[in-house]
Order: C-alpha cells, then structure tokens, then sequence
C-alpha cells in the first residue's frame, strides 16, 4: 500500500476510502508518495524537503493557488485538482449573492425576526433587471454565472487574460469593466499573480452604486481597500464568501449592514463535495497505477 501524508484534517467520506487502499501517514516521512490538501492549503516548501519521495499531491478542491507548482514540476511531482465538478454550485452561490446585496435579503430576514415589521415596511430595494454585471474571470464558473444572470435579465461584460468567442462584452482592461458593472464579480484563480487584483482604484471606478461579489479567492480582493470603500461609500455594498484570512473575517466587514457574507460555502453541498472526493480518488489511483491523470494540473 502505498503511503499517503494528510496534513490537516479531511472528510470522513473522503478519508474513509482512501484508507482502504492506502497506508494514511499523520506526519510527513520518506515513505509518503502521496499528499491530500483541501483547495487554498498553503504547501511550503520546507514541508515538500520533508517529503523526499512525495511523488502525487491532489488537491481536494479546485484552487492550488498554495501548491508552489514550479518546485513540484522540478522534482517531478504530479498536482492534480477537482475542477468542473464544483463549477454549478460555486456559480449558484454567486448569484445568490447578487440577489442578496441587491434585494437586501439578509437584512430583510433580520428586519423581520426583530419584530420591526409591525412599525412599517422595510426599506425599498434594487431589481436585477436592466442591470450589468461585469465577470472577472471567463472560465467555467465565470461562464455559469454569465448563463444564470442572463436569465435574470441582466447584460455580461467580462475581463480576462483573452477575449473569448462568446456573446457577452469584452473589456480589456479592469477598470473599464468596473466602470460599466453594476455588480463586480470575481470568479478568477487566486495566487501571486491576481493578489489583490480587486484594489482602491478598481473599486472607485466600480462606483457609489456598484457591488462586490466575491467567490474566487479572498487574497484577489484588498480587504483593506474594501473595508474603506464600504465606510465611504464608495461603493454601495458587497457579497463575500471568501476571506484573506479564513476562517478570520474582519469585524468591519462583521459588523457592516452593508455586506452579506458567507463561511466559504459555494461548493459545500453533500453531492459536491462527494463528486470531489471521488475526482481525488481516481486522480490517485490513476497515478499509483502509472495511468494518465483524470485532472492533472502538472
């Protein structure tokens, strides 16, 4: 049986299956030639010096923006991935955001529940309708977004590293798709390369009636940046379900009726999650029986 390290706690339904055919290690060793790493898990190199023979890392989620992917294709490691199969659930959280932010739905709910409904009706609202909403980011999940809202009747304009053949608006630059978006929406990779991507000068041509809808990486957006634009107003509101620093959530973003914000959840559903661990599985078996990898990122 060949070694697997697990360096953090993982799901049952993911574990479970795993230690059938494989000898789970809690710590590293020359033995490990497998490592297991939930999405965002931050790979160091002095923890890869640990593990001289590691041969396979499988990410259980679609991000390995903490896999250091140079250092692995040095030393031959293979990295693989669980894309596509979280891609409608990550794009339905996103548009649940912008129907939060837009409708005021979390504070409605909180309205109610304190009994203010008996003193008058809550505060009016913004339709979707008419609307555009300006897509970081065209891949797969930015592509289901694009097909939700447009049944939600608003107009798509993106940004990418290309223009796509596709029928929805080409900005070539970031600030021109903030300048035109109603809702700002960020659905690219996270690592050093779109770090704080979302900055003060995105934000201001996003504009005082603009909104925010996170679901990619927290480190693609500059909190610091965000928290002030909100204090101004800057920009009218946002919708987060990542972090810089989860699981710890400034308490200005807490504290703001300005912000709905989630715990990380856009792929957290029961059929997801198992369709990612099963996509671990088979990435895994394919490499341990020298077969080509299901969803090989290098």
């Amino acid at each position: 049986m060949s070694a697997l390290y697990l360096p953090v706690p993982l799901p049952s339904f993911l574990v479970m299956p795993l230690a059938e055919t494989h000898a789970i290690e809690q710590e590293p060793s020359a033995t490990v030639r497998g490592m297991v790493v939930p999405g965002g898990f931050a790979v160091s190199e002095s923890l890869l010096s640990r593990l001289p023979n590691l041969e396979v890392i499988s990410v259980f989620g679609v991000g390995y923006d903490g896999v250091p992917i140079a250092l692995c294709q040095q030393r031959g490691i293979r990295v693989t991935n669980t894309p596509d199969v979280l891609t409608e659930d990550v794009a339905d959280i996103a548009t649940a955001l912008v129907l939060m932010t837009s409708r005021r739905l979390a504070e409605a709910e909180k309205f109610i529940r304190a009994g203010s409904w008996t003193s008058g009706a809550f505060p009016l609202a913004h339709a979707l309708r008419g609307k555009t909403a300006g897509i970081v980011g065209l891949g797969r999940i930015g592509k289901a977004i694009a097909y939700r809202l447009t049944a939600h009747g608003l107009t798509i304009a993106y940004f990418g590293r290309q223009q796509q053949v596709v029928a929805y608006d080409y900005c070539d630059s970031l600030c021109g798709l903030a300048k035109k978006a109603d809702f700002l929406i960020v659905a690219c990779p996270g690592g050093s390369g779109t770090k704080h991507l979302i900055n003060a000068k995105v934000l201001s041509a996003l504009g005082s009636d603009g909104i925010l809808i996170n679901i990619a990486r927290g480190s693609v957006v500059d909190e610091v940046a965000l928290i002030a634009a909100l204090k101004t107003g800057e920009i009218r509101g946002a919708g987060l379900d990542v972090f810089e620093n989860e699981p710890q959530v400034p308490a200005e973003l807490i504290d703001s009726e300005k912000v709905v914000i989630l715990p990380h959840v856009g792929s957290a559903t029961h059929e997801t999650r198992q369709a990612m661990a099963q996509l671990v599985r088979d990435n895994l078996a394919a490499h341990f029986a020298n077969q080509p990898l299901v969803t090989p990122v290098c």
